[in-house]
C-alpha cells in the first residue's frame, strides 16, 4: 500500500476548499454575474455578439415619427446582409432589438445609450459602430445627439458607415433630424411655424451645417419630420430661407409624414412607403424672400409662387430622383406651390 506524506494531503484539503469552489448564488457577497457591461454604452442585444461581415448596399432612411415604419426596417435589413444592427440613441430602453430581429433574418440588434461625450469618444463604442452592417438612429431630442456626438469619435463611425462601408443608415424623428448636411439642432429648444414665420431669427431657431453628418444625396437637404401632423410646413420654409440667406446657398428639404418613411438607395432613387407623404421643397434662386429679417413677420410669395413642392403618398411605387431632385412620373403625385404674406402660409396647386 502507498504512503501518503501528511504535507500532500494538507495542501489537497485547502486547496479543495479555497477560492476554486463555486459561489453560492443565495450568498448576497457572491460576485455578480458579468452581463454586457465590457460592451461600452450598450444597454441591451439579442443575437450572436460574434461579429460578421456581410455584403451591404448603401441607402438611407428618413422616417417622419410616431410608429415605425416595418417596411423601411424590412428594407434596411436585407440590404445589410443579414450582419449586425446597432441601434444608436441617448435616452430610452432597448425596445427595439426584440422589433427589429422579428422583422428578419440578422445576427444580432444591439442598442447603445451615448448620453455623454465621454462615451461618445469611447473607442469601444465607436468599434461597435463601425462594425455594424446596418445604423439605425432612435427619436428623442436632435439637441442631445448634437451635444453628446457631434466632433465625436461616434460622429466619425456613424459617417464611415455612410461614406466608406456604406450599409443602410436610418433614423426617426430626432433621428431623421441629424441626416441632412443641413439641421435644426434644437439646441435652444423646438419651434413651431408660427413663431418661425413671425420672426424667422427667433433665438430657437438654431441650424447647423457642414459640420455633423456626411449622408450621400443628403448634402444640400434639411429635413423635418411629423409633418402634416404638426403643421410644420411653415417652419421648414423658414428653415430654408434661412440657409439662402445667411450661407448664400439654394437648399431643398425633405419633410416626412408620421407612419412613413423615405428609403433612398445607393443611386439616389428614393420610394415613399407607409402611410402618409412625404413632401420633397424646392428652392429657387430667382426667387428669395422679399421679407426676411430679424423681428419681422415673413413674405415669401413671388405672386403665390415662392416655393414648389411634390408631395408623394407612401406604397405609390414612385420614385424620386435625388439627382434631379424630381418625381420619375405621376402615381401619388401632387404639385404645389407654397407662399407666405405677412407671416401666414399658404399652398395652392400647380398646374
Amino acid at each position: 500500500m502507498k504512503q501518503f506524506c501528511p504535507l500532500v494531503l494538507a495542501i489537497v484539503f485547502f486547496a479543495s476548499c479555497g477560492k476554486s469552489k463555486t459561489p453560492n448564488p443565495f450568498d448576497p457577497n457572491a460576485p455578480k454575474p458579468t452581463g454586457p457591461a465590457s460592451r461600452s454604452a450598450s444597454i441591451g442585444i439579442v443575437g450572436d455578439t460574434t461579429d460578421v461581415k456581410t455584403t451591404t448596399k448603401g441607402g438611407l432612411v428618413i422616417m417622419g415619427g410616431g410608429t415605425d415604419v416595418d417596411a423601411a426596417f424590412k428594407w434596411m435589413i436585407a440590404r445589410s446582409g443579414g450582419g449586425d444592427v446597432v441601434i444608436i440613441r441617448a435616452t430610452g430602453t432597448d425596445a427595439y432589438n426584440p422589433y427589429v430581429k422579428k422583422l428578419g433574418t440578422v445576427n444580432s440588434v444591439e442598442t447603445l445609450q451615448i448620453d455623454s461625450r465621454k462615451l461618445a469618444d469611447d473607442e469601444g463604442v465607436a468599434r461597435i459602430i463601425r462594425n455594424a452592417e446596418m445604423l439605425f438612429i432612435a427619436g428623442g431630442d436632435q439637441a442631445d445627439y448634437v451635444g453628446y456626438w457631434k466632433d465625436t469619435k461616434v460622429m466619425a463611425a456613424i459617417n464611415y458607415l455612410l461614406t466608406e462601408k456604406k450599409v443602410p443608415v436610418g433614423g426617426t424623428s430626432a433621428g431623421a433630424a441629424i441626416l441632412g448636411n443641413y439641421y435644426f439642432s434644437a439646441e435652444r429648444g423646438g419651434i413651431d411655424s408660427p413663431e418661425a414665420l413671425a420672426n424667422p431669427y427667433a433665438q430657437r431657431i438654431m441650424l447647423g451645417k457642414d459640420d455633423f453628418l456626411k449622408a450621400p444625396f443628403l448634402q444640400n437637404v434639411i429635413t423635418d419630420q411629423h409633418f402634416s401632423q404638426r403643421e410644420r410646413q411653415g417652419r421648414a420654409a423658414v428653415f430654408l430661407g434661412r440657409i439662402m440667406q445667411d450661407w448664400s446657398k439654394t437648399p431643398y428639404g425633405i419633410a416626412v409624414d408620421e407612419k412613413t418613411a423615405v428609403c433612398i438607395d445607393e443611386n439616389g432613387l428614393a420610394e415613399v412607403v407607409g402611410t402618409n407623404k412625404a413632401f420633397f421643397i424646392q428652392t429657387d434662386a430667382a426667387k428669395k424672400p422679399e421679407t426676411f429679417e430679424a423681428n419681422k413677420a415673413v413674405t415669401w410669395n413671388r405672386d403665390g409662387k415662392a416655393i414648389p413642392v411634390s408631395a408623394i403618398a407612401a406604397g405609390s411605387n414612385n420614385k424620386f430622383n435625388m439627382n434631379t431632385f424630381e418625381p420619375q412620373n405621376t402615381t401619388g403625385l401632387e404639385k404645389f406651390w407654397w407662399s407666405i404674406i405677412s407671416g401666414n402660409w399658404s399652398q395652392g396647386a400647380r398646374l
